[in-house]
């Protein structure tokens, strides 16, 4: 009787981490929100719960799998040694950390580096994809599956910027965005050993942008952002399904809300990818939404986004019309991470800003300076926020009651 409440008890433990994982940049469906109801919103320097240092550069968000945090960085002279780090969620301690050279241009804008892009799981593999075009996988054990060098393939696919698209996988492909002035593709990659399953040219022109997996499509589906506009194509084959061309973003990426796609486009552009039109049918535009480089973000029947001046600002999602605008401290590089009607913002100076939305005309409720610069976007799993700068990665979230 005793074994079996145990087991009974490890199942539903396991259940608990499993649902509570955040595996890809800006979390389970791309959209920066957690379903979790327990973490903090009135922040101090008493909520940070642990902090563990890093080595190198990085702008990644971390990835949390069970009971592991998954980072990338980079490091040398110039950022030639690619870096995979595992932390353990309840202590910070690192377990693992795994050294790769890196086969591709590692040359960089100053204000970024090789560790740019989010690494992605299926739950068993972490992959990470540095600016080099580099894929490394991964067992969550830190074992190597394979490593491939894109440009090795294709020598011209570079950027002389830094790149910075984060892959998702869909359907178990690993879809890629590597997008320049010069050999713009995009990638489908068997999970199983990192081999082509297709492959598609895109639009020539510097993208920093990421798939958005579709996941109520009637076939595993992904929406590809560019200068030109979005494509949604078949996450199996590549098949183009439909296409909007009035141009879009090559920063902020775009949001999924049910069957509609909010694409920083003219402002804010809602896209009805539910069907399988050639072209994909626009539901409205608002240009009083206008993001910069943080995504947008939908939550409490409002969309957000906040300007260059760091003004965030909330759209009805029917028809766009501003609702309210609140200012606050920024620049930002990172995208916001919320759950209910709170939001997460960090600014590149390290201010995080917590932000009711519910609230007549949005509130600041708490804020908790870091004191280091932050440029990625945070993750959220196990009740808590984590955040990282290139020298710390920090766990943040309600003190144990002793």
């Amino acid at each position: 009787m005793r074994s079996n409440r145990l087991l009974i008890l490890c199942l539903l433990y396991a259940t608990t981490l499993l649902s509570d994982d955040w595996k890809q940049f800006r979390g389970p469906a791309s959209t920066g929100l957690t379903t979790e109801a327990n973490l903090p919103t009135e922040v101090g320097a008493g909520h940070i719960l642990w902090k563990a240092a890093l080595p190198g550069r990085g702008l990644s968000s971390p990835i949390i799998v069970g009971d592991k945090i998954f980072v990338t960085a980079a490091e040398g002279s110039e950022q030639e040694r690619l870096l995979v780090l595992c932390f353990d969620v309840r202590s910070g301690q690192q377990h693992w950390k795994r050294t790769f050279w890196a086969t591709g241009r590692t040359m960089c804008h100053e204000k970024t580096c090789v560790a740019a892009p989010t690494p992605v799981s299926d739950g068993q593999h972490v992959v990470a994809l540095y600016s080099s075009n580099d894929l490394v996988c991964l067992d969550l054990d830190g074992n190597l599956e394979w490593l491939r060098g894109i440009t090795v393939d294709y020598p011209n696919v570079s950027n002389s910027l830094g790149m910075a698209s984060s892959p998702v996988i869909v359907d178990g492909v690993l879809i890629t965005q590597v997008e320049n002035d010069s050999q713009s593709l995009v990638l489908g990659v068997r999970l199983a050993d990192g081999k082509n399953l297709w492959q598609m040219a895109r639009p020539k022109g510097a993208n920093w942008t990421s798939p958005v997996p579709l996941h109520d499509a009637a076939v595993p589906s992904v929406a590809l952002q560019s200068g030109k506009g979005i494509h949604v194509v078949n996450a199996r084959t590549g098949a183009l399904i439909s296409s909007y061309s009035d141009g879009a973003a090559t920063i902020p990426s775009s949001v999924l809300f049910g069957s509609t796609l909010l694409s920083p486009s003219h402002g804010i552009t809602a896209l009805d990818v539910s069907g399988h039109q050639e072209e994909i049918p626009m539901l409205w535009r608002s240009r009083a939404l206008s993001p910069a480089t943080a995504s947008p973000m939908v939550m409490d029947n409002g969309v957000f986004v906040v300007n260059n001046a760091g003004v965030l600002t909330r759209g009805s999602l029917d028809g766009g019309k501003r609702e309210w605008q609140l200012r606050l401290k920024g620049p930002f590089s990172a995208s916001a991470v919320g759950f209910g009607t709170f939001q997460y913002w960090i600014n590149e100076a390290g201010l995080l800003q917590v932000v009711d939305v519910a609230a007549q005309e949005g509130e600041v409720v708490s804020t908790l300076d870091l004191g280091q610069t932050v440029l990625g976007t945070p993750s959220i799993a196990h009740g808590a926020l984590f955040i990282r700068s290139d020298q710390t990665l920090w766990k943040i979230g309600t003190p144990p009651v002793l």
